[in-house]
C-alpha cells in the first residue's frame, strides 16, 4: 500500500490493554462514525495485542479469543466497515507478541492470509520476542511481503520502536508508517523525551513511510493502560500540536466513547489536521528561538500552496517567550515580504513586523501558525 498522507484512526492499546472485547469495539466504532472523529479522517479503528488465543489451531492458524470476540473477526471487521471505517488488526515479529500471545515469526505467509480473509484493512507489527539471530531487517522484510502478496491491501505500520537503525531500513520493508521510539506513556515527560527523540529523525519521514511517534494520549487524563499521572488539557493540545506538526500518524489512543467537550476540541482541530495531511509532507525544520531559551522549540514546515506552518511549544512550567527571526526562514528585510498569519487554535489573525515573529507562552502551552507570504 502506498500511503500519501499520515493514516489517522483510533488503536485500543493504550487505554484497554488486555482489556478488549467485541461490544467495546463496535460502539467504538459507532462513536467513531457519529462524533464527527471519522468525518476528521479518522479512518482506522486498530485492536490491538491480547486478541488472540494463547495457541494456534491444529493448522497453525491464529485464533480470535472466543470470549472476547465470539463472532470471530470478520464479524468485527464487517461492523467496522459499515460505519465506513477501516478495521485494523495487531501481531508481533517474534515468537510471541509482547503480551505473550502467538506472533508471527515463521508464519508471516500464513498470518497474511488469515488478515485478509477476515478483511483486515491494517496491520500493527510490533518487535517482542523477536530472533536474536536475525536483524530486524529481515523480519520486516517478510511481513511485508506476504501482506503484499496476501489478496488484500493491508497498510503495513512496522512497531520496531526504532531498534536496530530502524530508520536506516524500513522503506525497504513496504511499511506504510514505522515507530521511532519506545511506548509513550500517559505524563508530560513521556511526551518531552519523544520529542527529543523526533530532531535527528526529521529526514526520514515522508510520503509513503510515515515516522510515527505512537499512539496519542489526548484526552486520557490517568485513566487506563498507560495512564500514569496524566495531562492537563493545555499539555495535551501541545502534545496534538507537535504529534500533527511533525507528521506522525494520528491514532487516538483515549477511550472516545467518554471523551470531554475539550478532548473533541483538540483531536477535531481543522486547522491543526490540514497541517498534518498536507499533500506535500514537507520536512519540518527548527530555527533559532532568538528568546535564548531552550525549553521553548520553534518549528516551521513548508505547505503545499505556498503557505508555511510555524509552531511554537513552550515545553516548560514557566511562561516564556518565543522569537524567531524571518530571515531564518527566507525573509530577510530585502525581500520586501512579510508574513500574515492566522493562530489555529483562536483564530487570531496578526502580522509579523520587523522581520521576526515574537510571542508569549503560557506554561506548557503552544501556538501554531499558518502563515501566508504577503508584500509590505
Amino acid at each position: 500500500m502506498i500511503k500519501l498522507t499520515p493514516p489517522m484512526g483510533w488503536n485500543s492499546w493504550n487505554t484497554f490493554g488486555e482489556n478488549i472485547n467485541e461490544k467495546m469495539i463496535f460502539e467504538t466504532a459507532d462513536v467513531m462514525a457519529e462524533s464527527g472523529l471519522r468525518d476528521k479522517g479518522y479512518e482506522y479503528l486498530v485492536i490491538d495485542d491480547c486478541w488472540s488465543l494463547r495457541e494456534r489451531d491444529e493448522n497453525g492458524r491464529l485464533v480470535p479469543d472466543p470470549e472476547k470476540f465470539p463472532h470471530g473477526m470478520k464479524a468485527v471487521a464487517d461492523y467496522v466497515h459499515s460505519k465506513g471505517l477501516k478495521f485494523g488488526m495487531y501481531s508481533c515479529a517474534g515468537n510471541m507478541t509482547c503480551a505473550g500471545y502467538p506472533g508471527s515469526y515463521e508464519h508471516e505467509f500464513v498470518d497474511a492470509e488469515t488478515f485478509a480473509s477476515w478483511d483486515v484493512d491494517f496491520l500493527k507489527y510490533d518487535y517482542c520476542y523477536h530472533s536474536p539471530i536475525l536483524h530486524g531487517k529481515y523480519l520486516y522484510r517478510r511481513m511485508g511481503l506476504a501482506l503484499e502478496n496476501c489478496g488484500r491491501d493491508i497498510l503495513f505500520s512496522a512497531c520496531s520502536w526504532g531498534a536496530d537503525e530502524t530508520h536506516e531500513w524500513i522503506k525497504e520493508t513496504g511499511a506504510s508508517m514505522w515507530r521511532s521510539t519506545g511506548d509513550i506513556f500517559d505524563t508530560w515527560d513521556s511526551v518531552k523525551d519523544l520529542v527529543a527523540q523526533q530532531e535527528k529523525l526529521h529526514p526520514y519521514n515522508g510520503v509513503g513511510c510515515f515516522n510515527d511517534m505512537d499512539m496519542l494520549i489526548v484526552g486520557m487524563h490517568g485513566k487506563g493502560n498507560v495512564g500514569l499521572a496524566g495531562c492537563s488539557d493545555v499539555q495535551y493540545q501541545t502534545h496534538y500540536a507537535l504529534w500533527a506538526f511533525l507528521g506522525s500518524p494520528l491514532m487516538i489512543g483515549c477511550d472516545i466513547r467518554e471523551m470531554s467537550d475539550e478532548t473533541r476540541r483538540i483531536l477535531m482541530n481543522d486547522e491543526m489536521i490540514r497541517i498534518n495531511q498536507d499533500p506535500l509532507c514537507r520536512q519540518p525544520y527548527k530555527v533559532k528561538n532568538h528568546a535564548w531559551n531552550d525549553n521553548v522549540l520553534i518549528y516551521v514546515k513548508a505547505l503545499a500552496d505556498g503557505d508555511l506552518a510555524i509552531g511554537m511549544f513552550n515545553l516548560s512550567d514557566e511562561k516564556s517567550r518565543a522569537a524567531m527571526n524571518l530571515d531564518e526562514i527566507g525573509l530577510p528585510f530585502s525581500t520586501g515580504r512579510t508574513l500574515e498569519l492566522t493562530e489555529v487554535w483562536t483564530c487570531e489573525n496578526l502580522c509579523a513586523n520587523n522581520a521576526s515573529l515574537v510571542t508569549e507562552l503560557e506554561p506548557f502551552a503552544s501556538k501554531v501558525y499558518r502563515a501566508k507570504v504577503v508584500k509590505l
